[in-house]
C-alpha cells in the first residue's frame, strides 16, 4: 500500500515538474508570436538558431508544437539542452551550447604525420573549432584505427583523454602506441590453372620476399597495396585473352597475436577469347583511313585489354590534335561465348572542336613571361592540341632554370568550346657559383672560381664569367648566348678568353702555354629536337718548354714552332629528346661535332666527336642511363699530327671514375700522361632518388659501371687495354651549383695506373 502511494506521489511530482518547466507556454493556449529571443548563446550566431527554428515572428504558436521545435534545434548538434518559455507574446528559446574543440594533440605517432591524422578526423566531422559531442569519441578511435590498419599496423592502441577548458571548450589528447606492422606469411591464389602462383605474383607489390632480399618491405601488409595487386592480377589475365576473368573473393586473415597475415585470392580464369572483328563507328572528323592506322588490336589476336586501352588513348590523342579535346572513345565488345570470340567496335563521339582562349602563366618570380611563351607550341586563339601542349611542357622543362611545369585545362564558364590553360612553373636556381676542386700531396687544395647565370636578368640569356687562379690554370673568360636571337629560335653567342696553363700541375706533360681566344656562334633549329650550330674562332697560343719537357713536345715545336695563330671552324649537329635538361628520366641526347683549322692557319688539324646519352625509365623511381663518348683527331696538310695540347685525356669523375683525372692512356718520355688521338668511353648507370628523401627533386644517387681509355691512334686500339670501374655516385643541385661525388673501385687496373677511389666536383655543367 505504501509502495502504491509512493508511485502515485512520484508521478504527481514528475508531472508538476514538467508543467512548471513548460508553464510559460503550456499554461496558456496558442498565441501570435510578436518577437523571438534566444538566451544562452556563446559562439553560435542567433541567425543560425533562427534558420533552424520552425517558428517565425507573426505566426501563431501552439504550445503543443514545443517538442517539434526542441527536436529541430537538437538536430543541429550545437546544443546539449533546449527549453521554450513565454513572456507575453514573446517566445524565449533558452539553449545550452555543447563545448567546442579547441585543440587536438597527438602523441606517439611516427608512421603517420599529425596533419594527416587531422585530415582523416576532419573527414568524419572531428576538427578544431567543431562542436564536441562525447558520442564522437568512438568514431574518432575507429577512424584512427582504420588509418593504421590500412598500413598493416593491427596492434595499434589508441587512448583518448578529453580535458575541459575555460569558455566552454575542450582539448582532446590522443596517445597512440603504433605497434609493429603485420607481415604477410603467405599469399595463396585459388582457381588458377593456366599460370602458377609464382608467375601471377611476379608483379605484386605484396608478398613473401626471398630470404636474401632483406631490404624489401613487400611483406608489410597494406590494404592499398593489396588492392593494387588485385588490379594487376586482373590486368594480367585480361591482357592474355581471359575476357571473363573474375576475382570471386579475397580473404585476409590475421593470427591471434596480430603479427602474421595470410591472404587468399579466389579467382575464376574463364576461357581465352580471340578477336573476330574490329571496326570504327560514330562521327569521323578525322579521315577514317588515318584512324584505322591507330588500331593496335587486330582480328585474329587474342583479346587484350592493354591493346584496347592503347587504341582508345591513341584515337583520343589523334582527335585532340585537331582540337577535339573532349572526344569520347567508347569500345563496345560483342561477345560470342560459343565460339569464344569477341567483336570490337570503337564508337567515336568527337564532341565540339575546342579552342584555347588564354594561356595564363604563374610561378615565375624571376623570369619574364615572354621567355616561357616563346617555347610554347600551343597558341592562344588556336584549337586545342594535346600534342602541342605536351611538346610545350617538354620544351619548358628542358630549360635549365625550370624545375617543373604543370599545365591544367580550365573550362570557360558558359562556353562549351573554349578553354583556358593555366601554366604554373617552378623555377630552379639559375645561377651557379662554380668551384673546381682537387687535392694532391704535391699541390694541396686547388680551387677555381666562376659565376654563371643561365637566366640573366630573367631574359633566358646565358652569361658566364670565370676567373681561375689555380696552380694549373689562370683563366679570364667571358661568354654570352642569346638562345632566341631571332623569333624563330636562331641563337647567337660570343666569347673571349685568356688562359695561362701549367700542364705539369695537372699531372700531365710538362709545358706551359699562354692562349687567347675570341669566337662567334650561331645555332639554327631544324626540328623541335634537332639543331645545327656553327662557330668561328680565332686563337693565338704560345708554348713554353723547359729542360724537363718531354721529347714528344720538343720534337713537335722543332717541326712547327712555338707560336700558333689559328682560325677554327666548328660545326655540330644535336638531337635532343630528353624530357628535361637537369635530371632527365627519359629520352636521349646525341651530339656529332667537327672542328677544323682552316688552311692558312699555322697548324692544320681536325677533331671529331660523337656523344650519346640515353635515359630509360625502368620504374617510376628508377632510371637507366647509357652514355658513350667517342672522339678522334689528327693533323693534315703540313701538320703531321694532332697538336699535343689538343689531345684527348680520360680518367676522373667525368669519364672513367676510380682512376685519377687525365691519367689514362699513353705516357710521354717522362712517364707523365700525354693523351691520345682516339678516346672511347662508355658508362651504364641506374639512377634512383636519395634514400629517405624520395620527394627531393634536387638530389639523386646512382650505381654505375664505367669503361674507357685513350689511344695514340686507331691502329693502337685494343679492347684489352680498356679500363673499367664500378661504384656509387650522387649529384646535388645546391645553391652553389651542381655538386657531384663518386666512390669507385677500379676493376682491371694495371701496373702504373693512378687510382683515386673518392672523387668530387663542384660546379659540374649538365
Amino acid at each position: 500500500m505504501r509502495s502504491h502511494s509512493f508511485l502515485v506521489w512520484s508521478g504527481v511530482i514528475v508531472l508538476l515538474v514538467l508543467l512548471l518547466r513548460g508553464q510559460a507556454t503550456a499554461a496558456s493556449g496558442p498565441f501570435v508570436v510578436k518577437d523571438i529571443e534566444v538566451e544562452g548563446l556563446q559562439r553560435v550566431e542567433a541567425g543560425t538558431v533562427f534558420n533552424y527554428l520552425p517558428v517565425q515572428v507573426g505566426q501563431t504558436f501552439d504550445p503543443r508544437r514545443s517538442p517539434e521545435v526542441i527536436r529541430a534545434l537538437f538536430k543541429t548538434g550545437f546544443f546539449s539542452d533546449v527549453q521554450l518559455r513565454r513572456r507575453g507574446d514573446v517566445l524565449i528559446v533558452v539553449v545550452k551550447e555543447r563545448p567546442a574543440i579547441s585543440e587536438i594533440k597527438f602523441d606517439g605517432n611516427e608512421d603517420i604525420k599529425g596533419e594527416d591524422l587531422e585530415k582523416a578526423l576532419k573527414g568524419v566531422g572531428i576538427a578544431k573549432g567543431r562542436v564536441f559531442n562525447r558520442s564522437v569519441l568512438e568514431r574518432l578511435k575507429n577512424e584512427l584505427r582504420q588509418q593504421y590498419f590500412a598500413r598493416g599496423k593491427y596492434n595499434v592502441r589508441i587512448d583518448v583523454k578529453v580535458n575541459e577548458l575555460p569558455r566552454n571548450r575542450v582539448g582532446i589528447d590522443i596517445k597512440i602506441a603504433e605497434g609493429g606492422v603485420a607481415k604477410i606469411k603467405q599469399i595463396n591464389i585459388v582457381g588458377n590453372h593456366e599460370y602458377d602462383d609464382d608467375k601471377l605474383e611476379d608483379d605484386f607489390e605484396s608478398g613473401v620476399p626471398a630470404w636474401y632480399n632483406f631490404w624489401t618491405s613487400s611483406d608489410k601488409y597494406s590494404k592499398q597495396k593489396l588492392a593494387g595487386d588485385l588490379e594487376r592480377l586482373r590486368t594480367f589475365y585480361l591482357d592474355r585473352g581471359y575476357l571473363k576473368f573474375n576475382i570471386d573473393s579475397t580473404q585476409v586473415s590475421i593470427t591471434p597475436d596480430r603479427k602474421d597475415i595470410y591472404v587468399t585470392i579466389n579467382i575464376k580464369e574463364g576461357e581465352k577469347y580471340r578477336v573476330k572483328e574490329v571496326k570504327l563507328a560514330g562521327t569521323f572528323v578525322v579521315p577514317k583511313s588515318k584512324l584505322d592506322k591507330l588500331i593496335a588490336i587486330k582480328p585474329g589476336d587474342r583479346f587484350s585489354r592493354k591493346k584496347v586501352v592503347k587504341t582508345t588513348d591513341d584515337l583520343s590523342r589523334r582527335l585532340s590534335d585537331d582540337g577535339y579535346a573532349f572526344a569520347k572513345i567508347n569500345p563496345i565488345p560483342e561477345v560470342d561465348p560459343k565460339t569464344k570470340e569477341v567483336s570490337l567496335t570503337f564508337f567515336i563521339d568527337p564532341g565540339q572542336r575546342v579552342y584555347v582562349r588564354r594561356i595564363n602563366i604563374s610561378g615565375n618570380t624571376k623570369t619574364r613571361n615572354e621567355v616561357f611563351r616563346r617555347e610554347l607550341r600551343q597558341m592562344e586563339g588556336g584549337w586545342y592540341s594535346l600534342n602541342a601542349i605536351e611538346l610545350s611542357r617538354r620544351r619548358l622543362q628542358r630549360l635549365s632554370f625550370v624545375e617543373s611545369v604543370d599545365i591544367k585545362t580550365v573550362p570557360v564558364p558558359g562556353e562549351e568550346d573554349i578553354v583556358d590553360l593555366d601554366l604554373k612553373v617552378t623555377e630552379r636556381q639559375s645561377g651557379s657559383f662554380t668551384i673546381g676542386a682537387g687535392f694532391s700531396q704535391a699541390q694541396g687544395v686547388l680551387l677555381s672560381l666562376g659565376l654563371s647565370q643561365e637566366n640573366f636578368m630573367g631574359t633566358g640569356n646565358r652569361v658566364s664569367i670565370r676567373i681561375d687562379n689555380s696552380s694549373v690554370n689562370r683563366i679570364y673568360s667571358f661568354s654570352y648566348l642569346n638562345p632566341f636571337y631571332t623569333i624563330d629560335g636562331v641563337s647567337r653567342g660570343f666569347g673571349a678568353s685568356y688562359t695561362e696553363t701549367d700542364a705539369q700541375q695537372a699531372d700531365i706533360s710538362r709545358y706551359t702555354a699562354d692562349q687567347g681566344r675570341v669566337n662567334m656562334t650561331y645555332g639554327i633549329p631544324l626540328t623541335e629536337d634537332d639543331r645545327v650550330q656553327g662557330t668561328a674562332e680565332l686563337s693565338h697560343i704560345k708554348i713554353n718548354t723547359s729542360s724537363l719537357s718531354p721529347t714528344q713536345i720538343r720534337d713537335f715545336i722543332d717541326d712547327n714552332g712555338d707560336k700558333y695563330l689559328d682560325f677554327h671552324l666548328l660545326g655540330s649537329f644535336s638531337h635532343d629528346t630528353r624530357n628535361r635538361s637537369v635530371f632527365p628520366d627519359r629520352g636521349n641526347s646525341q651530339v656529332l661535332s667537327l672542328e677544323i683549322t682552316v688552311p692558312g692557319s699555322d697548324l692544320q688539324y681536325y677533331k671529331t666527336q660523337y656523344r650519346y646519352t640515353q635515359y630509360i625509365p625502368v620504374f617510376h623511381w628508377l632510371t637507366g642511363k647509357v652514355r658513350t663518348d667517342l672522339a678522334y683527331g689528327d693533323g693534315y696538310g703540313d701538320t703531321t699530327e694532332l697538336a699535343f695540347y689538343e689531345r684527348y685525356f680520360t680518367g676522373g669523375i667525368r669519364s672513367v671514375r676510380g682512376y685519377k683525372t687525365n691519367s689514362l692512356g699513353p705516357r710521354d718520355s717522362n712517364g707523365d700522361p700525354f693523351g691520345g688521338r682516339l678516346r672511347t668511353v662508355g658508362s651504364a648507370e641506374l639512377i634512383f632518388p636519395a634514400p629517405f628523401f624520395e620527394q627531393a627533386k634536387n638530389i639523386r644517387f646512382s650505381v654505375f659501371a664505367d669503361v674507357g681509355n685513350v689511344f695514340n691512334g686507331l691502329s693502337d686500339f685494343k679492347a684489352s687495354d680498356l679500363r673499367a670501374s664500378a661504384g656509387i655516385a650522387t649529384t646535388w643541385i645546391s645553391p652553389l651549383g651542381a655538386l657531384t661525388f663518386s666512390l669507385a673501385r677500379a676493376l682491371n687496373d694495371k701496373d702504373g695506373d693512378d687510382l683515386e677511389s673518392f672523387q668530387f666536383n663542384i660546379g659540374t655543367v649538365f
